[in-house]
């Protein structure tokens, strides 16, 4: 096979490191909530909720996803409305027994 047809660089760039206060702080939510949308505007979902510690739609996070998006629309941000949007759709999961 022809050295032409053959992919070598497989190489896939790190995540974008994501910087956090302590959990105690009190702007741990809306940081985390910024980094969850940030990191799904570029795919990157999983390494956001691994380094926040929220999974995607954690109802908490809420009140500030709203934020965000009010934001967003006011700068006319429509990826990020959209990545928003897409948070505040997903419905809390329920108990079990409950």
């Amino acid at each position: 096979m022809s050295r032409a047809f053959v992919k070598e660089d497989d190489f896939e760039p790190p995540p974008r490191p994501i910087v956090l206060p302590p959990r105690d702080d009190p702007s741990f939510d809306t940081l985390a909530a910024e980094a969850l949308l940030e990191s799904a505007r570029i795919g990157e979902t999983a390494h956001a909720e691994l380094a926040t510690g929220y999974h995607w739609g954690e109802p908490r996070l809420r009140p500030h996803v709203e934020r965000i998006r009010d934001d967003a629309i006011t700068a006319g941000d429509d990826r990020l409305e959209q990545v928003a949007d897409r948070y505040l759709a997903v419905r809390p999961r329920r108990s079990r027994g409950k």
